[in-house]
């Protein structure tokens, strides 16, 4: 199995232990502010490592359309869908607002094939529908309201930066294309709280709270690295059909620290998710592992 396949399913247990987390960590902060705050960190941290590793030459080198790739990718992918996210979980349930996310995979999996040329066989499908099955199963659904629909918005923008992404990374570093999400997408969310008024009115920190950004940005830190460096070696639909595992990391969390009542449904769908991580990983057309200029 390629490193890829690997990396991601890393990033699927960042995920899910990051979900559990975030909700002591954002408590009596801003949302908005709490995600501008971990951007800004890694987006630093990412600029340290670029440093270190030697790669500053190249980024000296990039392009035009090179920065206009990257803003993109800090529009669709690090701000936008972040606020859209957020505004929804305050209009719809959390449940709703899980499974929508979830589906993500099949908005990545329609552009892919559109813009990346990706190929959805008879395995993909299969595995998509137990996908799907299993997050119902686990996360259930509401209703599809205004919320939902915020959610929904933010899911398929964040397939477009996905999608995008693993075009940009055909030609440039994984660790210089997640600076360039952290980075871009810290500048947009430090506009959109300047011109809400959001952060004159943000409560200040405390020392506890600074202490989850840290300890949650070293988290998102891994979750970037190992996620575009995945994403660079195998297809985007697969990718992001691996990172549905998350949910299962979660439940178990909530199951083994929270003294979560287990519940038939749930057991039947993380297995169905797993079924479907692995009937689609199984059938995935192998790719060739792509360098950079």
């Amino acid at each position: 199995m390629q490193k890829g396949y690997y990396l991601v399913l890393s990033t699927a247990v960042i995920s899910g232990v990051s979900i559990f987390l975030n909700k002591w960590a954002v408590q009596g902060l801003d949302p908005y502010l709490f995600t501008f705050a971990k951007n800004v960190i890694v987006a630093l941290f990412l600029i340290s490592i670029i440093l270190l590793l030697g790669q500053f030459s190249e980024l000296k080198a990039l392009k035009a359309k090179h920065w206009l790739q990257l803003t993109i990718i800090g529009l669709v992918g690090g701000s936008v869908p972040f606020l859209m996210f957020f505004k929804g979980l305050q209009l719809t349930s959390a449940a709703t607002a899980s499974f929508i996310h979830k589906t993500m995979f099949i908005y990545v999996a329609i552009l892919a094939a559109i813009f990346l040329k990706e190929k959805i066989n008879k395995g993909f499908l299969a595995g998509a529908i137990l996908l799907l099955a299993g997050n119902y199963l686990l996360l259930k659904f509401d209703a599809f309201d205004t919320g939902a629909l915020l959610i929904l918005g933010a899911a398929i923008l964040w397939a477009v930066e996905n999608t995008l992404s693993k075009y940009v990374l055909r030609s440039m570093h994984s660790t210089i294309v997640a600076w360039g999400r952290m980075f871009f997408g810290s500048l947009f969310i430090l506009a959109f709280l300047l011109a809400s008024g959001n952060i004159t009115k943000a409560a200040i920190p405390s020392m506890q709270h600074f202490e989850w950004i840290f300890f949650t940005s070293i988290l998102l830190l891994l979750y970037v690295t190992t996620w575009y460096e995945g994403l660079r070696t195998i297809d985007a639909s697969v990718a992001t059909c691996i990172l549905l595992l998350g949910s299962v990391v979660t439940t178990a969390l909530q199951f083994a620290f929270l003294g979560k009542q287990v519940v038939l449904a749930e057991i039947v769908g993380t297995l169905l998710i797993a079924l479907g991580v692995a009937t689609v990983t199984y059938f995935a057309t192998p790719k060739v592992e792509y360098g950079w200029h």
